[in-house]
């Protein structure tokens, strides 16, 4: 017989096909393949977090121990479960949460049970749970490591210390896929008189995204309810990012943005030993941001390398307290008053913090929007006066004979 006569029979067979994946695949291939549609008619979501509780600790210390058995790592005591369950809630980025996603919490154990092997203990502890997160940060951290030795060096031009008019320091997270840090950058702006409204220099420049662009409207909308009820908005101002060579996105910048402008606008210095991060809407309430461990964590280490002074910091949304879950020697120095984290839920409590003198109210003397509000009306007086004296070069330009009307009255006597 040639092998192609060779047919095997037909055997009936009973399948049940799961099949596991992100949302996005599973969206795209049931557009698209009408197969996919036929076969897996049945879809079931699971949250990839749940409450931290005491339940969900039993559970963990239950993989955990499972995990042991079957990879033969070392058992895990009571605080070390405990312990990987904070790093849960750190990959969940929420104090009252953990991840669901075990595998992520897997490789730690694993890690973890190196460590204290390596150290010939019998039980794995807690600081070994610490020590194989601390060695997964050294392991990635080249590129974070080489920014702070650049603003060590003053390449990258960061301060640290007093104060400056028209500065602030702001922060954003760079996701390098396994591994996301967070960094400071210098925000600046100017102001002059003029009708241009807020330049964006990073969409100018073509270097931002839709919500980063959806935020820079949305600050405008902010100033013409705070300063432009009575008056015209009437200014010509520019916001960069300094330093910043590649794309960027995200309204986390937003209350940076405000400060540092209101900051040009009343010529008010804010404090340069504090980094803030936080969307802002048209009412000036603080909205929540992601990343906040990171950016909190990044300018941490940015202050640990030129030296902590005592009185550095980061200013974040107060809906943001919930999803704070620092590293070790954060906690520590913040307890000790070496570091700080300050909560604002409005644009006021970030305008006291920065400056020292009293947000007050539009229409108060020598408040904070009293001074924003004086240099608005300046500048559109200023305006105004240069409108006029264009319309008069109009009507008459220098070297024209002026055309004076004949006198109508008539000729005295002898003339």
């Amino acid at each position: 017989f040639t092998v192609s006569a060779l047919q095997p029979e037909s055997i009936p067979l009973k399948v049940r096909l799961v099949a596991f994946g992100e949302p996005l695949i599973y969206h795209l291939l049931y557009l698209h393949d009408e197969d996919f549609r036929e076969i897996f008619r049945v879809k079931a979501e699971f949250n990839d977090e749940q409450n931290r509780d005491q339940e969900t600790g039993v559970i963990y210390g239950r993989l955990i121990r499972q995990l042991s058995e079957k990879e033969g790592l070392l058992p895990f005591n009571a605080p070390a479960v405990a312990e990987l369950v904070r790093v849960g809630s750190r990959l969940a980025d929420h104090q009252n949460k953990v991840t669901s996603i075990f595998s992520h919490v897997g490789d730690v154990a694993r890690e973890a049970s190196f460590w204290a092997s390596r150290d010939k203990k019998k039980v794995v502890q807690p600081e070994y749970v610490r020590q194989a997160m601390q060695e997964r940060i050294f392991r990635s951290d080249m590129v974070a490591e080489k920014i702070r030795g650049l603003i060590a060096e003053g390449t990258l031009l960061i301060q640290l210390e007093g104060t400056r008019v028209s500065q602030i320091n702001c922060l954003a997270v760079a996701d390098l896929g396994d591994y996301a840090f967070g960094r400071p950058s210098r925000l600046t702006a100017s102001v002059g008189v003029g009708t241009a409204g807020i330049i964006n220099i990073e969409r100018e420049s073509r270097m931002s995204g839709n919500t980063y662009d959806k935020a820079m409207l949305i600050l405008e909308g902010l100033l013409r309810n705070l300063y432009a009820s009575e008056q015209p908005l009437t200014l010509t101002a520019s916001i960069a990012m300094e330093q910043s060579y590649g794309g960027i996105d995200g309204d986390s910048a937003s209350v940076a943005e405000l400060l540092c402008l209101l900051s040009a606008l009343s010529e008010v210095p804010l404090r340069q030993d504090i980094a803030v991060t936080g969307s802002i809407n048209q009412f000036g309430e603080v909205q929540a941001i992601g990343g906040v461990n990171e950016k909190i964590e990044g300018f941490f280490d940015v202050c640990l390398a030129y030296g902590l002074t005592g009185t550095q910091g980061v200013c974040i949304p107060a809906s943001n307290v919930q999803n704070l879950v620092l590293r070790d020697d954060v906690v520590q120095k913040i307890q000790e008053g070496r570091f700080h984290v300050w909560a604002v839920s409005n644009l006021n409590q970030a305008i006291e913090l920065f400056t020292g003198i009293s947000a007050g109210d539009a229409s108060e003397k020598n408040s904070f929007h009293g001074l924003v509000l004086d240099r608005l009306t300046e500048i559109s007086d200023l305006l105004v006066q240069q409108r006029l004296t264009d319309t008069s070069r109009m009507l008459w330009m220098p070297g024209t004979p002026l055309d004076l009307p004949s006198d109508p009255r008539p000729p005295l006597p002898g003339q």
